[in-house]
């Protein structure tokens, strides 16, 4: 059983996955390890993301676990054959891992939401605006890695503008959209895009205005990608060194409770349209 030196995000999920239905079903991992033919150091590693698992063995350890879900068993059976080396592996080596990891974490995923307060959504994000975010980082990047993120970040573009188009829904704050990331150009051409992008069927943007009353939900931004079962939906927020992925189910519950309220308290899509329209013709 050959072993990696550095899972990728979705690889120490599928193990945390497996550890979760054994523990569901009351099993030490010196048990479950027996039952599996297999020793606690082999375990260990299969559960921390460390080391691989077939299919085959997948659907014994639920069996093992009397797990009877089927569409999470199919959906982990489908992780482990997925042997996808996508786009994002270009730049491993010269991005931090959180940026390979969330591009492919959005190439498996089967719908989007984003909440935002003091940025453009990243995959809104046109490609001048995105160079002034990676710009005026503290301490400040290099050049050639300003120019490897905005890249990233225009190619991460593909999940709502390409063939696939997976459902997009974001919310914004007025703030996101009135604070001038680049010079006037730049924020007037970023409100156009983001009226563009709107139009498609797959895509919804909705506004939080700066007059709404008992707002108190503004640390609440997020990424929510869902997955192949609800148990497989994954939050992403920003860290100080990177990004954070929150799977557990009780925080899940939480940011979809979270998103339910920003998405009702935000002007619908039709108001959100002609709210940014006239932002563009103030600039």
């Amino acid at each position: 059983m050959a072993t990696r030196r550095n899972p990728t995000a979705r690889q120490a999920r599928m193990g945390t996955e497996l550890r979760k239905l054994r523990e569901a079903a009351g099993l030490k991992a010196t048990e479950a390890a027996a039952l599996l033919g297999v020793n606690s150091a082999q375990m260990s590693q299969i559960e921390a993301g460390v080391a691989g698992v077939s299919e085959e063995r997948v659907r014994r350890m639920a069996s093992h676990y009397a797990c009877v879900d089927i569409e999470l068993i199919d959906a982990l059976a489908a992780w482990a054959t997925d042997r996808t080396r996508g786009w994002w592996e270009e730049y491993r080596g010269s991005l931090p891992t959180s940026f390979l990891d969330l591009s492919e974490l959005e190439h498996h995923t089967t719908y989007r939401r984003d909440v935002e307060f003091l940025h453009v959504p990243g995959l809104l994000q046109t490609e001048d605006y995105a160079h002034g975010v990676f710009s005026h980082r503290v301490p400040e990047l290099p050049h050639s890695e300003v120019a490897l993120r905005v890249e990233h970040r225009m190619r991460r573009r593909g999940i709502i503008e390409g063939t696939r188009s997976v459902p997009y829904e974001a919310v914004v704050h007025e703030a996101a959209l009135r604070i001038r990331v680049g010079d006037r150009a730049t924020s007037r051409a970023q409100l156009k895009r983001i009226l563009e992008l709107s139009e498609a069927r797959h895509v919804t943007v909705r506004v939080i205005p700066f007059d709404l009353d008992r707002f108190t939900d503004a640390g609440s931004a997020m990424v929510y990608a869902g997955g192949a079962v609800p148990q497989l939906d994954t939050v992403v927020r920003d860290a100080p060194y990177g990004s954070a992925f929150v799977d557990s189910e009780a925080q899940l519950g939480s940011f979809r409770t979270l998103f339910r309220r920003v998405e009702g308290v935000s002007l619908d899509p039709a108001r959100s349209r002609d709210f940014i329209h006239r932002l563009t013709k103030e600039l």
